[in-house]
């Protein structure tokens, strides 16, 4: 296969193609606003955000939540977020004794109060894992969101979800980072905004 500029160019196209179908979807735009009001909520009831994902969802996982405790666009107090996700004694451990299905639940029960934002990525919108963890946060009174792609069994256990209109995971990926992002400057504006002019 000879690779050349048009492939470069072709993924480019596909990516923005998509951020334009989420960015048309005004009722999309305004889950996104809701969530990050959301978030907002959360954080001055004194509650925190804890946020799960398998492969590159995991990774989206742990961005999110360190831009919340580190800073996002200015220097501020942290913000206390968890990422379910990193820890392989603790992942390996729940695995081994729990089946990989309740890898991030076990994690939830342990560390969420009521009023925390428990936040599943998922492209698909079906990971087990994902799916039973939104469970234990729905019975242990947690507020629950969902990143997905263009559907997924997310949409009848989160309260706010947010559907990227595309199957293609890459590009799906790359919107929930840039909605993380967005959630992000949402918090830290409205809790910070002040502070920081």
């Amino acid at each position: 296969m000879n690779i050349d500029m048009d492939y470069v160019k072709e993924r480019i196209r596909d990516s923005i193609a998509v951020k334009q179908r989420l960015l048309a979807d005004e009722p999309l735009m305004e889950k996104v606003l809701r969530l990050g009001q959301v978030c907002v909520e959360v954080y001055k009831r004194g509650n925190k955000v804890i946020l799960a994902g398998n492969g590159g969802s995991a990774a989206d996982a742990q961005h999110i939540a360190a831009e919340f405790v580190s800073r996002f666009e200015f220097d501020r107090p942290g913000l206390p977020a968890l990422a379910v996700t990193t820890d392989t004694s603790m992942l390996t451990a729940i695995g081994n004794d729990y089946g990989y299905e309740r890898v991030f639940a076990r994690q939830v029960e342990a560390n969420a109060k009521p009023g925390d934002l428990f936040i599943g990525i998922t492209t698909s919108g079906n990971s087990k894992n994902i799916l039973v963890a939104l469970e234990s946060a729905k019975e242990m009174d947690l507020i629950t969101a969902a990143f997905a792609g263009s559907g997924g069994k997310v949409q009848a256990l989160a309260e706010h979800v947010i559907n990227v209109p595309s199957t293609h995971t890459p590009r799906i990926q790359e919107c929930h980072i840039m909605i993380g992002h967005i959630i992000c400057g949402i918090v830290e504006d409205a809790i910070f905004g002040e502070a920081a002019a």
